[in-house]
């Protein structure tokens, strides 16, 4: 798939989510549901907002000190007997692994729910391996390859636009005949499952958190698929972003109680997992251990302004929280990435020329700041992103550019900015509305909106006023500068004292 997981614009992805209704219904539900169970599951735990500060220490320590500790966990690894890569890039995690599965001669390849592996299309490349057979086992991702690998639409619910009769017929492909009923499909895909775990001979995860004092990888599962890809394979590929370590066992219990209270608003999940390659005397677990470090992109954030991107544990509390993921859902953002981390990650990975829209893509209402268990400052980090591409690298070449200049001369000059409050009720009168309850609207434009803009007017009229109805403008002498000039201040009435 690759992080980018669509070609089409922006704005036309946006007008297709707009007109996925059950998508929108699904994904109110969930926001409404999972901020219920969040919070009720952050106040049992008690003093949030010192959680809060300690899951961001945590990290912190971890991102400015992460060549020290990726360093320790790769010895420890392979004083283990496992095996580490470091990969600068997608092509070079997909190129190795693909490589592990031919020198392993696998031909059936279990995966659990990983959005790195998405991140760099490592599907693709091991469906290319001629007579291999490749098997997602999280429900949620296996529903979406037996539906021609349909693209997840969040990073914790992957399959919230899509409805039980959808997966039902899905299913039916399969040779499923029952109903729609939940329980019994999830039976059905557990049986279905079950086969291919006991012939896999290649197990591929993600990882939540990698120790570096011991080399042990961290799942946070609730199915138990990934403990099954772990224990039964002979080989085991664990693929991690390099940000995913922690120093300890003691920092990744902080931050599992953290992750499960924030993603899915449990005390802890039905699996907290801490593996590695099979140690002598052990009955399961892999004798080939191999982890995947991939970096494609994320080191540039290092010492910057983005770097708290990189303290990120996933947990989708930020996408469960924000506006304009409530109306676009993820297939709106064009990322595997979607929401308010999508909107900051995604341009830093893969560029602004196929992802410069998304840090547009909010209204900067800092829900996702307040929500993020480890404090990223993700509403300024989306400004951050419109200063650097109207600012630096000047991305924006339309009229509207030019006109945003003007304005500041405009605002900047007194003179101008008085002669504007004067005569601007003269030159927008004509695109507002007149009288109220619509009957008779502006002179140019019906309800004072912008439906469309023919040349010479700007983009800048477009998008704001095509929602909204511009206000009747106030005369010089009417409007609320000229009234606060003659107000006189009503003096305060001084209350006597009580007696004592």
């Amino acid at each position: 798939m690759g992080l980018q997981t669509t070609e089409k614009p922006f704005l036309e992805r946006v007008e297709e989510a707009k007109k996925d209704k059950f998508m929108q219904g699904s994904v109110a539900k969930a926001q409404d549901a999972q901020l219920i169970k969040r919070e009720d599951a952050r106040a049992q735990l008690g003093h949030w907002q010192q959680w809060r500060e300690l899951g961001e220490q945590i990290r912190k320590e971890t991102v400015r000190y992460l060549p020290d500790y990726l360093e320790e966990f790769a010895d420890n690894v392979e004083k283990q007997g496992g095996h580490v890569f470091f990969a600068k890039d997608d092509k070079e995690a997909a190129a190795f692994i693909r490589q592990v599965a031919v020198e392993k001669k696998a031909k059936n390849i279990v995966k659990s729910k990983s959005m790195v592996t998405a991140e760099i299309g490592l599907n693709k490349q091991l469906l290319s391996i001629p007579g291999v057979s490749l098997m997602e086992t999280d429900l949620a991702e296996f529903i979406l390859q037996e539906d021609d690998w349909d693209e997840p639409t969040h990073i914790v619910f992957p399959t919230l636009h899509k409805n039980r009769t959808q997966i039902q017929k899905i299913f039916q492909k399969l040779g499923y005949k029952g109903d729609n009923d939940p329980s019994t499909m999830a039976k059905f895909a557990r049986k279905y499952l079950r086969n291919k775990f006991i012939h896999a001979d290649l197990g591929i995860t993600g990882c939540n958190f990698a120790i570096a004092d011991n080399g042990m990888i961290n799942l946070v599962t609730n199915e138990g698929n990934a403990d099954l890809c772990m224990a039964i394979p002979k080989t085991q590929v664990v693929v991690m972003g390099m940000e995913r370590i922690v120093p300890s066992l003691k920092e990744a219990e902080t931050l599992d109680n953290m992750l499960s209270r924030s993603a899915v608003g449990q005390k802890l999940t039905s699996y907290c997992t801490f593996c590695g390659k099979k140690q002598d005397g052990e009955s399961d677990g892999p004798d080939d251990f191999y982890v995947v470090i991939v970096d494609n992109g994320r080191s540039k954030a290092l010492g910057t302004v983005f770097e708290p991107v990189l303290q990120c544990i996933r947990c989708g509390a930020c996408l469960n929280v924000c506006p304009i993921y409530r109306h676009i859902g993820g297939h709106g953002y064009g990322s595997i990435y979607p929401g308010p981390i999508g909107a900051v990650l995604s341009p830093i990975l893969d560029g602004y020329e196929k992802f410069g829209d998304l840090p547009f893509a909010s209204s900067l209402c800092a829900a996702c700041t307040e929500t993020c268990p480890v404090k990223i400052p993700l509403h300024h980090l989306l400004i951050e992103h419109r200063r650097i591409m109207m600012d630096k690298i000047h991305t924006d070449h339309t009229f509207t550019n030019q006109i945003m200049k003007i304005i500041g001369v405009g605002t900047g000059s007194p003179f101008l900015f008085k002669s504007v409050l004067r005569f601007g009720h003269v030159g927008l009168n004509v695109l507002t509305t007149k009288k109220p309850a619509n009957t008779v609207s502006g002179f140019l434009y019906q309800q004072g909106r912008v439906g469309k803009v023919n040349p010479p007017l700007p983009k800048l009229m477009l998008g704001w006023t095509d929602l909204r109805d511009l206000p009747n403008v106030s005369k010089k002498h009417q409007n609320f500068r000229s009234w606060f000039g003659k107000h006189t201040p009503v003096k305060a009435v001084a209350h006597p004292q009580p007696l004592k």
